[in-house]
């Protein structure tokens, strides 16, 4: 069983390669053409919905508001596996990335992901004040944001979120614009965050309604933070009930 789980999960890898070098070219148009940023999350889209295609992996995506083409969200997804991130990029509303740094490392892909999306460095102060303030500059310049607000796969007792981070939060605070709260119940399932073998499984995401920041300030984001969570949690609780 193990060296089909091998096997499956070598073939994912060259599928996700080739698909890479397939949109490597057009990403770039955003990168030296900035104000056709909303390519990047059509092309992230495409490349999503191949990558599953050709991995055999079905995908439900239920949403339970209908998204403003001319709003901007924040979109705060929960992080089990590294599956999370191509299922994002499922999300029909155009989005760009704020994550961590570690893939800033591999070639072409690094460089890719440094100029399309915002990384942070989460041990150096200096570089997530900087994620700040680009986020908010982001924002500006009309994208919406997807933040993991777990800042990480990190929880230590899966399927139990782990605790939130500021960040968007002060961004959706700071730029009065909503928090999506999104479910993903069986990533962790898919690609266990342990082992990183590729078992075959339905991915499924939930987009849940906006939980609103006009005329919030600091002084409530503990509020929006326990808000949030508790609607994800809520949502992964009915998919692990028993």
């Amino acid at each position: 069983m193990k060296i089909l789980r091998v096997l499956y999960t070598g073939y994912a890898l060259l599928v996700f390669g080739i698909l890479f070098l397939i949109f490597f070219f057009p990403l770039l148009i955003p990168i030296f053409f900035q104000r056709k940023h909303h390519l990047v999350g059509i092309l992230n889209r495409w490349w999503a919905h191949l990558l599953f295609f050709f991995t055999f992996l079905p995908v439900k995506i239920e949403w339970r508001f209908k998204p403003n083409p001319r709003k901007q969200y924040i979109f705060c997804p929960n992080h089990f596996s590294y599956l999370d991130i191509p299922a994002m990029g499922l999300n029909k509303h155009n989005t760009i990335f704020v994550g961590k740094n570690d893939m800033e490392n591999i070639p072409l892909f690094g460089f890719m992901y440094r100029k399309l999306h915002i990384t942070v460095d989460r041990t150096k102060l200096k570089s997530k004040f900087n994620t700040f303030i680009r986020s908010c500059r982001a924002v500006d310049e009309g994208k919406s944001l997807v933040i993991y607000p777990e800042g990480g796969i990190i929880s230590e007792k899966e399927p139990i979120l782990a605790r939130l981070k500021d960040g968007a939060f002060r961004v959706a605070i700071e730029k009065q614009i909503p928090l999506v709260p999104v479910t993903m119940p069986y990533n962790r399932l898919i690609l266990p965050p342990d082992r990183f073998l590729l078992r075959w499984g339905h991915v499924k995401l939930v987009f849940h309604e906006p939980i609103e920041t006009s005329g919030k300030t600091l002084e409530d984001m503990t509020a929006l933070k326990q808000q949030l969570y508790s609607v994800i949690q809520t949502e992964l609780n009915k998919h692990y009930a028993t």
